[in-house]
């Protein structure tokens, strides 16, 4: 009982050094990309990868990258949450209608005050027209990836085998990872305002659930 009793406590160390670990790196790639090379303006790399993605891209793949644009976008993420949240409701699980709604709208709300805040303007001669706003960071790497990590959350509260919701985690990444490429291919966003918008989606996520969880806790003792 005392090893097991160890090994538990092994285990939450560990998954809390990891998590602490993820929150602290990317803070850090966040602070640094927002003033290295959008304060300072420092386009280097980005103009690398512009470069590149003009060199590869094909009229096949421009158009498969429309396609998976769109669901990163709040015409298809807004009418999603809005189902997950009702569904939920209807279930009466009020923690994850509640949850889901929390997170959802703080995450757009930090997204559009940080780009008026940095007011970074998008790459020239973008291949889709519906590209407005500032760039910096990019909205659809944010909300995909928290939409991805939700859905991946509630997964993995649910019955069913481990194995199938670690395949599922892993394509819910990848598909979030395409939405992210897609700004960079279809040139609407930089390659850094994605990997931003990425660690932005991590910081969210975990500070989120961080809350979550004391609220819960503060509520049920």
């Amino acid at each position: 009982m005392k090893k097991k009793y160890q090994s538990l406590l092994q285990q939450i160390s560990l998954q809390t050094l990891a998590v602490t670990v993820l929150f602290i790196s990317s803070l850090l790639v966040f602070t640094y990309i927002a003033d290295e090379n959008v304060l300072e303006n420092n386009n280097v790399f980005d103009n690398k990868v512009i470069a590149y993605m003009a060199a590869h891209s094909t009229p096949l793949l421009i158009r498969v990258m429309e396609i998976i644009t769109f669901f990163g976008s709040m015409q298809f993420l807004l009418p999603v949450y809005i189902l997950l949240i009702i569904y939920f409701l209807l279930k009466s699980n009020y923690v994850y209608a509640t949850d889901i709604a929390i997170i959802a709208s703080t995450s757009t709300g930090a997204m559009y005050l940080l780009k008026q805040l940095f007011k970074r303007h998008r790459p020239g001669l973008p291949l889709i027209e519906n590209a407005v706003g500032y760039s910096f960071p990019s909205g659809h790497s944010l909300s995909s990836f928290i939409f991805c990590t939700m859905l991946a959350y509630i997964l993995w509260m649910s019955p069913g085998k481990k194995t199938w919701k670690y395949v599922a985690t892993f394509f819910l990444l990848i598909f979030s990872i395409a939405i992210g490429l897609s700004r960079i291919v279809l040139n609407v966003h930089y390659a850094t305002d994605v990997i931003a918008g990425f660690c932005l989606g991590i910081i969210w996520v975990l500070v989120s659930f961080w809350l979550m969880n004391k609220i819960q806790r503060r509520n049920i003792s």
